[in-house]
């Protein structure tokens, strides 16, 4: 993106870098709202049946039962965060200029802003069921909505990486450390297997595992014979970066699967949880809070345009494209909280995104990764390919 400064703004460029901070800075106060929303999810899904036990209409799958109201506090919370970042979707949209009074009500207004997210938090709370269960329905799909930003922000990511660190034909540019990034993801990837094999795959029973690993390792070779095919010519960084990332979504899938059954081989964990336990929470709720951040920060993935001319003036991000990723991020959380289950969610304390619904929505999650990158890097060679015929058809005409 170009940025070139107008002639007649030389003297209010200080208010403006001066507001183009406040902007910046009003992106980590939103991210901590996110992560204060995650943690008061998870407190009133894990305790909040004794705090909020009086209030009988929030079990949204079954009167009594501990886990639908679990499970009805987490959709509630969600739905308030959802409401909150999309009256800022609404408030903020097209909101192009540094001093414009939508500028001001983003990067600013704290006290009104807070208000408005408690009204936004309190108000699923006496919403009848059936709303609730439409949400939870909306949501899921809303959750799939963000799996495909956060996969567009990782392609875009790779192919930052391979244009800075790797050579383009005709340049003088050293890829020496862009050759030492593709051999450790390489060897992470392949290493990353073996582990897996080694954890998940204790008997040789466990066949839904061993097929979900080998077939990972498959996929990870296919995208580096078609990253080194010469029509291609992609290189192996991209290629590395992406298969370590797929390996991860395979790791991801196999832990989510249910404690239960002989191909689980981690250590029982108790009623309340164990250290272990409570730091891998901990773990997952700053990595939905950091893929949420990630995500909404990276605009440009989902711009259409990378040429556009970025005037003084200019918001240094597109505020809409980051509300609306916290919007749908709200979605996900509730999505991981109760297991991707509305009928029979799996509410364990200080469980996180464990069940087979859970293992599945990753594993189609790493098979869509897949297709998408590939499809990425033929694409071109489809493109070029295609006037060549058109060519030779018109010349033996």
């Amino acid at each position: 993106m170009i940025k070139i400064r107008a002639p007649e703004l030389y003297r209010d460029s200080g208010a403006y870098e001066a507001r183009k901070r406040q902007s910046l800075r009003a992106r980590y106060i939103y991210g901590l709202i996110f992560f204060a929303t995650n943690l008061l999810a998870w407190f009133i899904r894990d305790y909040g049946a004794k705090l909020l036990g009086g209030l009988h209409h929030i079990p949204v799958c079954g009167a009594g039962d501990s886990k639908c109201f679990r499970s009805g506090g987490v959709l509630r919370v969600s739905l308030g965060c959802f409401i909150f970042f999309w009256v800022m979707f609404a408030t903020t949209f097209g909101t192009r200029k540094l001093q414009g009074v939508r500028n001001s009500w983003h990067s600013g207004c704290w006290t009104l802003k807070f208000l408005v997210y408690a009204v936004s938090i309190v108000t699923p709370f006496i919403i009848p069921n059936i709303f609730i269960q439409l949400y939870g329905e909306i949501a899921r799909m809303g959750a799939g909505i963000f799996l495909i930003l956060q996969l567009i922000s990782m392609l875009h990511l790779i192919s930052w990486c391979n244009k800075r660190w790797m050579p383009y034909a005709g340049s003088n540019q050293c890829g020496l450390f862009g050759l030492f990034l593709s051999t450790v993801s390489f060897i992470a990837s392949f290493a990353g297997i073996l582990v897996l094999y080694i954890l998940y795959v204790p008997n040789s029973s466990c066949v839904f595992n061993i097929f979900t690993i080998i077939w990972t390792a498959v996929l990870v070779k296919i995208m580096m014979a078609v990253s080194l095919h010469s029509k291609v010519n992609e290189g192996l960084l991209s290629s590395g970066i992406m298969g370590s990332y797929i390996v991860f979504l395979c790791w991801s899938a196999l832990h989510s699967e249910p404690r239960t059954g002989k191909c689980y081989t981690e250590m029982k964990i108790g009623k309340d949880g164990n250290w272990a336990t409570i730091i891998s929470f901990i773990i997952a709720i700053c990595s939905i809070v950091s893929a949420t951040f990630s995500t909404g920060i990276n605009n440009r993935s989902f711009q259409f345009r990378s040429d556009k001319i970025q005037l003084e003036e200019d918001a240094p991000y597109s505020y809409e494209i980051f509300h609306i990723v916290f919007a749908v991020g709200a979605m996900y959380f509730a999505m991981l909280f109760i297991s991707w289950e509305l009928n029979h969610p799996i509410t364990r304390k200080w469980s996180i995104d464990v069940g087979w619904a859970s293992t599945w929505v990753k594993i189609m999650n790493e098979w869509l990764a897949f297709c998408i990158y590939v499809w990425r890097l033929i694409s071109p060679a489809l493109a070029r390919k295609q006037p060549a015929n058109d060519e030779e058809s018109a010349s033996t005409t």
